[in-house]
């Protein structure tokens, strides 16, 4: 078998199939590196300046690898952009049957038990109530419950707190949607898939619970690509550190609400 960064070279598929590609010859020494290091099972640290064309050159080996893979990014519009757009098109350039799955945080998917919830939190207004009749319509329409896919909501809009959730207010098992969770379901992607996306938030994450002694939220893989590292930093600066938002108080305040007003619906029929 030819060696991955040959697939990048003057002669590989990807001159032909990728219009505007062009070889470069640091891209197939970073490719060919990445290559090594799969293979040996090594830690590899690099640095590549703008314009070599980086994930190609760590798409290419990982796909070939025949390895399970998770790859991270430092954010999730580039988690978004590997998964749907360069990942796609490595895979079809290789003509590899390589499944992928794209893996978030619990809270960028629509929980539909809370959706169901949601119109009895109080606090409704008319803005709110169009908000989530674009959220109900689009909750039967969609197969990854990615709030991302609904652009009629606003990605930091106060009425996503109120239709997704977190682990403490999660249900887990006893939830009636529990068959249809889509946490749930793109978890179970995740286990099957080769190449698995995901961003440093979830990657510190899962390093969080797995320290602490709990269940992962990852699956098991032979090799990590942590693309932007150096963002990583950050990343756990923000996420180790103890924050109180005023959203999250907010969203607080509303579960207390609901879960009194049914508490009180109860009490009135004893």
């Amino acid at each position: 078998m030819p060696k991955a960064s040959a697939y990048l070279g003057s002669t590989g598929p990807f001159c032909k199939k990728i219009t505007g590609y062009q070889v470069r010859e640091n891209q197939l020494a970073l490719c060919d590196a990445i290559e090594e290091a799969l293979e040996k099972g090594e830690v590899l640290a690099a640095e590549a300046g703008t314009g070599i064309g980086k994930t190609f050159a760590y798409l290419v080996p990982a796909l070939l690898s025949g390895k399970k893979i998770i790859i991270s990014t430092g954010t999730r519009h580039l988690q978004d952009q590997l998964f749907h757009t360069d990942l796609p098109r490595v895979i079809e350039a290789l003509a590899v049957h390589t499944t992928a799955a794209l893996l978030k945080g619990r809270n960028n998917y629509l929980c539909l038990h809370r959706l169901t919830m949601a119109p009895h939190l109080g606090f409704i207004n008319r803005e709110t109530k169009a908000c989530l009749h674009d959220i109900d319509e689009w909750s039967k329409q969609t197969s990854s419950g990615d709030v991302s896919e609904l652009n009629s909501v606003a990605e930091d809009s106060y009425v996503w707190p109120m239709v997704t959730s977190t682990a403490d207010n999660c249900l887990g098992g006893e939830c009636d949607k529990w068959d249809k969770c889509f946490i749930v379901n793109a978890r179970k992607q995740a286990q099957a898939a080769d190449v698995v996306v995901i961003n440093h938030h979830l990657l510190l994450a899962d390093m969080t619970l797995k320290n602490e002694g709990f269940a992962e939220l990852l699956p098991n893989a032979d090799a990590f690509i942590i693309d932007e590292a150096h963002q990583l930093y950050d990343v756990a600066a923000r996420f180790f550190g103890d924050v109180v938002s005023s959203r999250q108080l907010v969203s607080l305040a509303r579960d207390t609400v609901a879960e009194q007003v049914n508490d009180a619906s109860d009490m009135a029929e004893l």
